[in-house]
């Protein structure tokens, strides 16, 4: 079965030229935080709000004293009405941001940042960039993985809205990563790809059940043709297309830059949707009358059901994008 859809450009501007920044989706607008133009700088801490209606447009929010620092390497969800984000890179150092585990609310109805603490600043996530967020759509916000002062983490936590309660679940499989990418779809957690600061890693969806707390893998080739090849800084995105379930993977770098954070790696500019009841792999036919650049670090998330947002990263040239993309599964 092939599965096929297909890219519409929607704007390419200079105030969203960003890499490692966060974007949220509600309802038929996303929410751009954060990021960097030149390696290392963060770009601002403006809200950057597209609407995808009619005619595509920007409308940026620049930031009061009650909104999140500068910051790369965030990490957001969207639930409800509300855009939820948790630390960052950011200050001199460009050093984890250390919120004491507060969680950064945005609220679209009203246009206001509030700092969510925790009762319990004892038991909380540390301090992390190049994450991953996620969340059930009720009330539980999942943050995975990331960097932190030194090396990589491979943890898994829940932050209950109502509650303002952190709670450590299992770890996902190692190795430890960062850059890796989590999606909920039909009451669990899926989790694949990253870097573990040797190799890209690839060739298992890691899904985890929060009702046993524990964790399963399913594995793949991953060659391009049983499965995508092994990526970091993409995206992974819950679709449904008809009456079936996806969780949907896209772009990346597959080859990190000798250079590191200063340089840019091997880009992909592929798409691929795992079946979820089936558990199988589908490369995903994606045209267009134009296409996107291949990259990673970019921005991305559902709109509705079965329609992907991807905006901005870094590009094979070590470029940072402005554009936003539209991809309408048919």
């Amino acid at each position: 079965m092939t599965l096929h859809a297909k890219w519409h450009k929607l704007l390419d501007v200079e105030i969203l030229r960003r890499s490692s920044q966060a974007l949220s989706a509600v309802d038929n607008k996303t929410y751009v935080f954060g990021g960097e133009l030149r390696p290392r700088e963060p770009r601002d801490n403006a809200l950057h709000v597209v609407s995808l209606g009619g005619q595509a447009a920007v409308n940026s929010i620049h930031s009061s004293s009650d909104a999140p620092s500068p910051r790369v390497g965030t990490a957001t969800t969207a639930l409800k009405e509300s855009i939820y984000l948790f630390s960052g890179r950011g200050g001199v150092a460009m050093a984890p941001i250390d919120e004491q585990g507060a969680i950064w609310k945005f609220d679209t109805a009203t246009g206001q940042w509030s700092m969510l603490s925790p009762v319990d600043a004892s038991n909380c996530p540390e301090p992390r960039s190049y994450h991953c967020m996620t969340c059930d759509q009720k009330d539980t916000i999942y943050i995975h993985a990331g960097c932190p002062e030194k090396g990589r983490l491979s943890d898994l936590w829940s932050f209950s809205v109502s509650t303002k309660q952190w709670k450590q679940l299992a770890s996902a499989p190692d190795p430890a990563r960062g850059g890796t990418s989590i999606a909920f779809a039909d009451g669990k957690l899926y989790r694949m790809n990253g870097f573990d600061g040797k190799t890209e890693q690839g060739g298992s969806i890691d899904v985890y059940t929060p009702e046993t707390n524990s964790w399963e893998s399913h594995s793949y080739e991953p060659d391009s043709k049983s499965g995508p090849i092994a990526r970091s800084v993409c995206a992974l995105l819950p679709v449904a297309v008809g009456d079936k379930s996806y969780v949907v993977t896209l772009f990346g770098e597959s080859d990190p830059s000798n250079l590191g954070h200063q340089g840019a790696g091997k880009m992909l500019g592929d798409v691929w949707a795992f079946d979820i009841e089936r558990k199988t792999w589908h490369k995903v036919d994606a045209q267009g009358d134009v296409i996107p650049d291949a990259r990673g670090w970019f921005g991305a998330d559902v709109v509705g059901k079965d329609t992907i947002v991807v905006q901005g990263g870094l590009g094979e040239a070590n470029n940072r994008l402005g554009d936003v993309w539209r991809l309408d599964f048919v």
